[in-house]
């Protein structure tokens, strides 16, 4: 009875079908230089940004921009009431006048009152006398011409131009207006839009990363340090001129642990737009690129999988048997992950199918399936 029974429970076995190998689509590792690039999130603003404001006081009369354009440096932007000024110009003009005529009837007394001394016609105190006139004369004409060159300033300052050339803000005061010196004195802003800044924070954490990165030789920085800076727009396009790092501060904020960095970009009028394409207050993402992994080896995301002792992949070896193997991921790049440790040059891995796999199991390799295979499959069940 054993006998038979040993013999019924071999044949149960012949009788089982082989297993069929499980259809996979793979990777082939390839190690090679992968450029990095790290996104932060950034924030524009002008390179200059000049508040125009009135240095005298009076009415304005006049403004001679269309508010939120562009204006060219020296470009006249608002027009102060001048005939106070004008009437200030020729007082000051008339009392220089009268300062030269008395520094000239001065200068005369003291050419009769030499000779004079010298023969001992005229006592000394007399002498002393037209020297001091005459300098007194000459410093009146001294002041009386600052005050003709002030008045001048102020009449020139009447007319108040575009101090950059850039964009400009609304006016903050209206024709008929008193302007005062001080808080009142502010009539609007221009602001610099090419170039623009991006300014941006980097971490500590961040910073200490990179720092262990390129000891390890996980990253290798541009030369000079040279990023190069791309910026993305809200709307996901991205922006056609890159940048340059111009400006780190000197230390890290108290408050947020964060270092700042300013990348300065080219932000031209573009054709057939009226404005710079890039306006300051815009929130962007900043893509800093130019670094460097050497030997990098990526694998898709798909691919890694999560345990309860961290991630892993599937291999396929030489015999096409799957084989379990623990990983350490890095950062991302695009739609792949950076695998720090646990895969070589060379190995083949798993990206579909992995999660109908076991340790040993047989595989078979498939081309991925692609969109156009999709539609066929979509229109058959819609039938």
């Amino acid at each position: 009875m054993t006998f038979l029974g040993g013999c019924s429970g071999e044949q149960e076995q012949a009788t089982q079908p082989a297993r069929k190998p499980t259809p996979v689509t793979v990777v082939k590792i390839a190690a090679r230089d992968t450029p990095v690039s790290t996104e932060f999130v950034g924030k524009t603003a002008s390179s200059r940004r000049v508040e125009v404001r009135s240095r005298i006081e009076g009415f304005l009369q006049s403004r001679e921009y269309e508010e939120g354009t562009l204006v060219q440096e020296g470009q006249v932007m608002f027009q102060m009431d001048r005939k106070p000024f004008e009437a200030q110009l020729q007082a000051a003009k008339a009392e220089l006048n009268q300062q030269l005529a008395r520094q000239a009837t001065a200068d005369a007394d003291l050419d009769r009152a030499v000779p004079l001394a010298k023969k001992d016609a005229i006592a000394q105190r007399e002498l002393d006398q037209a020297v001091g006139n005459s300098r007194s004369a000459a410093a009146a004409v001294e002041s009386a011409r600052a005050k003709v060159v002030q008045a001048e300033l102020d009449l020139g300052y009447t007319t108040i131009k575009a101090p950059v050339t850039g964009l400009s803000s609304y006016a903050q005061q209206r024709e008929g207006a008193y302007i005062g010196i001080g808080n009142n004195s502010l009539l609007t802003y221009v602001a610099r839009v090419d170039p623009i800044w991006v300014e941006f924070s980097v971490s500590e954490n961040q910073i200490l990363q990179a720092r262990r990165d390129q000891k390890d030789g996980l990253r290798k920085p541009p030369e000079g340090d040279h990023y190069e800076v791309e910026i993305v727009l809200a709307d996901g396009s991205v922006f056609p001129d890159k940048g340059r790092i111009t400006f780190a501060d000197a230390s890290l904020s108290e408050e947020t642990g964060t270092f700042l960095l300013r990348a300065e970009l080219p932000n031209p009028l573009r054709t057939g737009v009226a404005v710079a394409q890039l306006r300051p207050g815009q929130f962007v993402r900043v893509h800093l690129r130019g670094a460097v992994r050497p030997n990098a080896v990526l694998v898709p995301q798909r691919a890694v999988q999560q345990g309860a002792k961290g991630s892993f992949v599937w291999v396929i070896d030489d015999q096409n048997e799957a084989e379990f193997r623990p990983i350490k991921v890095g950062g991302w790049q695009g739609e792949d992950w950076f695998i720090d440790a646990g895969l070589e040059d060379g190995e083949t891995v798993v990206v579909d199918g992995a999660l109908k796999l076991r340790a040993g199991a047989k595989v078979e390799i498939v081309a991925p399936q692609t969109k156009e295979d999709d539609e066929p499959e979509q229109s058959a069940k819609a039938q």
